[in-house]
């Protein structure tokens, strides 16, 4: 999850709330992909997470990663992260330790990133009896093993989600995922961008499902982080039927965010508890939780950082509907999304794929990808077909990448190809090994999945 923002000023009007969004156009030779990624880091010798404090903890791993170049990130005295170089480590809820790389013009590029990172990640970790790993839910540990990290945002949306929805707290404390973050060039380009993205997000929860197992037993789903995201609130999650109507844009988007709910204020390193209040409101200057202020344009950024839709517009567009998995997957991410939306015939045919679905095909194909992954169905649609099908024009559209001079990247959706030739997951091997030679024993998985 985010850091506090940095925006701007105050907002004096509101047409800078989408102003603030199409800042984020760009024309195509300065687009970039940014990759984020998740991981469950665990004590080798007791299988247990990683505490925030300590001589084998979360706190000593960022320690070790500062001693290597990075800056801290504080919150009063504690550690919450690390920036370097356009790129920064953060701490999700439950102690997951993120990275949010820098935008970069290729995936080799972002091979390079994240070898480096996991490198650097298993030389502080391993002489602490430490290591990470790589699946979308925490496969064995229960809410009350989980640490909680010293971080003001999370303590005021782990109250919050105890009160809307089902499985907000398990999305905050034991899922990971995996993310890609690319751009656009105009409103229109956004918005066809993010129509794609929201109706082929099924496809990518399906291929990189890795989550079939939940408190020490599988859970009857292939992908249960994104279980858990249909049960989270629905205020702020979902397919957004309404980027399918005529009229959107930025300032239809804006509308919707303005509608949700907060959590919170951020004021001289503090976060001022705004659950359930309106923006609207505090564009007003009528903000329950600071009467008579008018926002800033970084309370505006936090606060699009607090929807959660399954692809989410800020300057960029984020695709948000993976589980992570190893190397490969984290990787296979990226060039699946820049191959289908980063050449215009490969956007156009990734377009003509999905736009005769409706809402409630899109929405049963969500449902269809967490409990079945790819051969769950929807709609008359198998998802096989229809990943078969977005994979080629991915495949296509990285051709054409390469074609601009820019290095082949086709060689990432290896694993990708792999799937929608098997029709089988990660999920799929992990139950099939759990039920096979690991006899059971979910304690096998830490080791399976150990990046």
């Amino acid at each position: 999850m985010s850091i506090p923002q940095s925006g701007g000023g105050p907002i004096e009007r509101p047409e800078q709330l989408a102003e603030y969004l199409e800042k984020g156009c760009k024309p195509a030779d300065a687009w970039r992909i940014g990759t984020e990624h998740e991981k469950f880091g665990f004590l080798t010798d007791t299988l247990e997470p990683l505490p925030y404090d300590g001589p084998r903890s979360v706190r000593a791993v960022l320690d070790g990663l500062a001693a290597k170049g990075w800056e801290p990130v504080r919150e009063g005295a504690a550690v919450i992260g690390l920036k370097k170089g356009g790129a920064n480590v953060s701490l999700e809820p439950g102690g997951q330790l993120e990275l949010s790389g820098a935008p970069l013009v290729h995936v080799h590029d972002t091979a390079a990133e994240l070898d480096a990172h996991l490198e650097e990640v298993r030389d502080v970790a391993e002489p602490l009896g430490v290591a990470f790993m790589g699946i979308g839910a925490a496969p064995v540990w229960t809410h009350g093993q989980m640490p909680v990290m010293p971080k003001g945002r999370y303590k005021l949306m782990t109250d919050y989600m105890g009160r809307v929805g089902t499985h907000g707290t398990q999305m905050m404390y034991r899922t990971c995922t995996v993310q890609a973050n690319l751009d656009f060039g105009s409103e229109a380009d956004m918005v066809k961008k993010l129509r794609v993205a929201l109706a082929l997000q099924p496809v990518a929860t399906a291929l990189f499902a890795s989550s079939p197992f939940f408190e020490g037993r599988p859970n009857g789903h292939r992908s249960w982080r994104a279980r858990i995201w249909r049960g989270l609130d629905d205020a702020r999650t979902g397919m957004l039927p309404f980027a399918f109507e005529d009229g959107m844009g930025f300032e239809r988007y804006v509308d919707w965010v303005l509608d949700v709910p907060m959590y919170f204020v951020y004021r001289d390193g503090a976060y001022i508890d705004a659950l359930g209040q309106s923006f609207r409101d505090f564009v007003r200057g009528e903000l329950p939780a600071l009467p008579g202020e008018v926002p800033t344009l970084s309370d505006w950024a936090d606060h699009l950082t607090t929807v959660f839709p399954e692809a989410r517009v800020k300057q960029f567009i984020e695709m948000r509907g993976a589980d992570v998995g190893d190397r490969a997957h984290m990787l296979a991410l990226p060039a699946f999304w820049a191959g289908l939306i980063y050449d215009g015939g490969a956007l156009d045919a990734a377009w003509d794929l999905v736009k005769d679905l409706d809402a409630e095909t899109r929405e049963g194909l969500r449902v269809a990808a967490s409990e079945r992954a790819l051969q769950g169905e929807a709609g008359g649609l198998r998802l096989l077909d229809l990943s078969r099908a977005a994979l080629g024009i991915a495949d296509e559209g990285l051709k054409a990448r390469a074609a601009q001079g820019l290095p082949d990247e086709r060689v990432f959706l290896a694993p990708l190809w792999d799937s929608v030739g098997s029709g089988r997951v990660v999920a799929d091997d992990l139950l099939a090994a759990y039920e096979g030679p690991w006899a059971g024993d979910l304690s096998r998985v830490y080791e399976a999945c150990r990046l």
